[in-house]
């Protein structure tokens, strides 16, 4: 009985923020689901994950509706970090055969494999739709954001090429992102300087491939061998994560400074990801006690309207670590999505 009524908590609570996510939030940078880039984006991936584990069909149909009300927008965001919505096609195109999404979706796929800009390394550079250039850096986000897409693409058509870009680029990201001493990442890479910048561990880039490697080696399930590299990096970053996890189950902004505020994104990424390792056997359930106590310190940051609070705003890679602690805070889809992500997972269903 109290499994059950956990269960129908967590789902109420999914409820109302996906709710909340679906509000006309006209012209609000961090909640405005009504164009193409990366924030929508983790929004709508985060609101498929709700409709795969609880199979509403007006979920669903919502979705359908965002690709066809927004797909114009597309073409003219080809950069790394706008990659993130199309991750939602494959399985829409499942659902439905239309064939818009497979034609759209190749197209860009093919642009990622043969156009996208590169470091020397061959990672994907992180270009973005704001007017700022990060000529070959290379940053966590982009794991979520692009090759998650790509890991997809590969399950859907079969085509090696895209499934071999997809574990190239996890395994790059990997290891120039991967501090060897804690097993953490860092932020981002700089080619041209060879170093990582202001070399701050913060908590949501870790997020994004905590949570994002597991989706992705879960669509690569059985498609090909998945480099040892991969799974030994990941147990290691997992291990070193749960290591800087404070007494009310979240994470500080960033890892290392238990001064900074807590952050509920990364938070519930890094949560979500434990619960989708272990469920895939990369990591020991023992580690479910840590997703249990991050899960309980995110809901307390849920207003009864569905608001999820306590969320970072947009943090490219910051001068010093002490700026990512003057980040304010609000309401955004990608907190809202995370947090829906994490909740989708937790859900127990008959």
């Amino acid at each position: 009985m109290v499994k059950l009524e956990l269960a129908e908590a967590l789902k109420q609570t999914a409820d109302r923020i996906y709710a909340y996510m679906l509000d006309d939030h006209t012209g609000n940078w961090g909640l405005d689901i009504g164009h193409w880039d990366w924030v929508p984006g983790v929004g709508v991936i985060a609101i498929l994950s709700y409709y795969e584990k609880l199979e509403q069909p007006e979920v669903l149909d919502r979705l359908v509706r965002w690709t066809a009300d927004n797909l114009h927008q597309a073409e003219r965001q080809k950069v790394i970090n706008s990659m993130a919505p199309f991750a939602i096609f494959p399985e829409l195109y499942r659902r439905t055969q239309d064939s818009v999404l497979l034609e759209t979706a190749r197209r860009i796929a093919d642009w990622m494999l043969h156009e996208a800009p590169r470091t020397r390394e061959g990672a994907w550079e992180h270009t973005v739709t704001e007017n700022a250039s990060f000529p070959e850096q290379v940053w966590a986000d982009t794991v979520f954001m692009a090759v998650l897409f790509m890991a997809r693409m590969g399950r859907l058509t079969g085509d090696m090429a895209y499934i071999s870009e997809a574990l190239r680029q996890l395994e790059l990201h990997l290891e120039l992102l991967q501090e060897e001493a804690s097993g953490v990442l860092f932020h981002g890479w700089n080619c041209i300087a060879q170093n990582h910048m202001s070399a701050a561990r913060w908590t949501r880039a870790n997020a994004w491939i905590a949570v994002g490697t597991p989706m992705i080696l879960e669509e690569l399930a059985g498609t090909a061998t998945i480099p040892e590299a991969i799974t030994t990096r990941y147990v290691r970053l997992m291990q070193g994560l749960i290591g800087y996890q404070r007494a009310d189950g979240l994470w500080p902004t960033v890892l290392d400074r238990e001064d900074f505020y807590p952050e509920t994104s990364g938070s519930a990424g890094i949560a979500c990801g434990i619960r989708k390792a272990v469920r895939l056997n990369l990591l020991d359930p023992a580690n479910l006690e840590a997703a249990d106590r991050a899960l309980e310190g995110v809901l307390k940051t849920v207003l009864p309207t569905g608001e999820v609070t306590g969320v970072s705003g947009g943090t490219p890679v910051m001068p010093s670590i002490e700026a990512y602690n003057a980040i304010p805070q609000y309401p955004t889809l990608y907190g809202q999505g995370l947090v829906l992500m994490l909740l989708a997972e937790a859900i127990e269903v008959k």
